[in-house]
């Protein structure tokens, strides 16, 4: 049976979170310990930030449990033997890929090796991790498996076409993943946002006033926005959701996209 938590079999709810230092992978590392899970989350440049970010909770929860780890995705070697490390260890209850990288071109222009590095990052890094996190979770009958992925998976937008592919090709991957691990007690989902207020939609600035005139909710999502779907999802009232892909959006994507 499960414990209060809904988790069986698991003695200390550890979640891995891929991204963890800023923006929206430090809200979702925030959440998480803060809803009291054992976080281990993986950086490449924000070092610092991840110090920061641990102070801060610590500071609001001084027993919170929080490991960052320093990885490049884009490193193949480097995730294959992180991959081999967690697969070995105790189960873990929870992954969160939320790393990424973004590449704005035309589709014409595409250049390979940057496309490549990208669907390394955004794709390949979390099918490494998620297959050698699964077999331990189905072994405890218990996990939860979430992906962020992007509204740009299913709508269109110029200069987009690698980033939405690897979108794409990740909730693809994680329908298929959830209807393998469903009966052993794992669940995987994909949380796909639409503008979030972070560093990556800077370079954006100056068209931010005209986009959010077309989203329902009248604003960008914050970090937070996200990390509380995220800590649903792995939630005892989660349990029984998965295969799906939750947008976080503000109405985005059911707004028809003429505007009278």
């Amino acid at each position: 049976m499960p414990d209060h938590d809904g988790r069986a079999g698991v003695t200390s709810p550890r979640v891995l979170v891929t991204g963890g230092g800023r923006g929206v992978g430090a809200a979702i590392v925030r959440a998480l310990a803060l809803s009291g899970f054992e976080v281990t989350f993986t950086v490449r440049t924000a070092t610092a930030e991840a110090q920061a970010l641990i102070a801060e909770i610590k500071a609001e929860k001084p027993d919170a449990a929080l490991t960052p780890r320093s990885l490049d995705l884009a490193d193949k070697a480097a995730v294959d033997g992180f991959a081999a490390e967690v697969a070995d260890g105790p189960a873990y209850f929870g992954f969160v890929h939320n790393a990424g990288m973004s590449y704005d071109t035309l589709a014409a222009l595409v250049d390979q090796t940057r496309a490549e590095e990208l669907m390394q990052v955004n794709y390949w890094s979390f099918v490494r991790l998620a297959g050698a996190l699964l077999r331990p979770m189905t072994r405890a009958r218990a996990g939860r498996i979430v992906a962020i992925g992007s509204i740009a998976a299913d709508v269109a937008n110029a200069g987009n076409a690698v980033y939405a592919g690897s979108k794409a090709a990740l909730a693809g991957y994680c329908r298929t993943l959830a209807i393998e691990s469903a009966r052993r007690g794992v669940t995987v989902n994909v949380v796909a946002p639409g503008f979030v207020d972070t560093a990556m939609l800077e370079p954006y600035a100056a068209c931010r006033a005209n986009v959010e005139k077309q989203i329902p909710a009248g604003r960008f999502a914050r970090p937070a926005d996200v990390a509380g779907v995220v800590d649903f999802l792995l939630s005892p009232g989660a349990a029984y959701v998965t295969g799906a892909t939750l947008p976080v959006d503000g109405g985005l994507t059911a707004a028809l996209a003429i505007q009278r």
